[in-house]
């Protein structure tokens, strides 16, 4: 399965008041494993960024005078998504302002509804946790994810904390992929893997993790824990459990 983690920032909030995108931040994951490649482009709104807007995501109109327009990355961002599941944090919205660039091009673009499928984090997280904060910093707070500098919202970052949070939602990642040949041959090609990377190297050294590790370690499986409804996999495992 491939997956695009997706998030936006703008101008404003209302596409149809004439708010443009001014940064765009993608990643690509599949079978539920970063792959490394990245979208990831600021843009030259052609107009004027709100006071408001700045107060959130920091990207201030002189910044953005010399990034291209969306017109210049339309194309490689429309081969970047096409044909995979888009997860997005309240979609509607980065949805609507993708939809209305596409528009604006007057090219006959498609509708990301046309070539993506889309999953919306913001539901999913409003069913599992019904009553409580379910914005993107408390859902990062929540499941442990919130270990980097927010004091500004951006695209690339809000999509890094997104994978976290969208995987541990979903059970956690399931592994580690040392290569599509590997990967394809299952364990035996992982194991002889390891055994390539391992043979000539000098023995590792072994680094005790201090007390805050262990602290933020501690606090990621009691979040783990309570979203898993006390069925966390780790903590059974930590207490000798199959």
């Amino acid at each position: 399965m491939r997956q695009i983690i997706l998030d936006t920032e703008t101008t404003g909030i209302d596409p149809l008041q004439g708010h443009r995108l001014i940064e765009v931040g993608c990643l690509e994951m599949v079978n539920r494993r970063l792959t490394g490649r990245v979208f990831h482009h600021y843009v030259n709104p052609e107009r004027e960024v709100e006071a408001e807007a700045i107060a959130v995501h920091g990207i201030t109109n002189e910044f953005l005078v010399d990034k291209p327009l969306f017109a210049s990355i339309a194309d490689e961002f429309l081969m970047f998504i096409r044909g995979a599941e888009l997860i997005i944090h309240n979609a509607p919205f980065d949805v609507g302002f993708i939809d209305h660039e596409f528009r604006l091009l007057k090219r006959g673009m498609p509708t990301v509804a046309e070539i993506c499928g889309v999953l919306d984090t913001l539901v999913m997280a409003r069913a599992r946790h019904p009553g409580q904060k379910n914005n993107l910093d408390a859902l990062a707070r929540r499941y442990g994810a919130d270990q980097r500098d927010r004091t500004y919202h951006g695209a690339l970052l809000d999509a890094e904390i997104l994978a976290d949070v969208y995987l541990a939602m979903t059970g956690g990642q399931v592994g580690l992929a040392l290569g599509s040949e590997e990967a394809g041959r299952g364990d035996k090609g992982r194991a002889e893997g390891i055994r390539r990377l391992a043979a000539g190297r000098m023995p590792l050294p072994v680094i005790r993790a201090d007390a805050m590790e262990v602290e933020r370690h501690e606090a990621r499986l009691r979040a783990l824990d309570k979203a898993a409804g006390g069925q966390c996999l780790w903590r059974r495992t930590e207490s000798g459990g199959a």
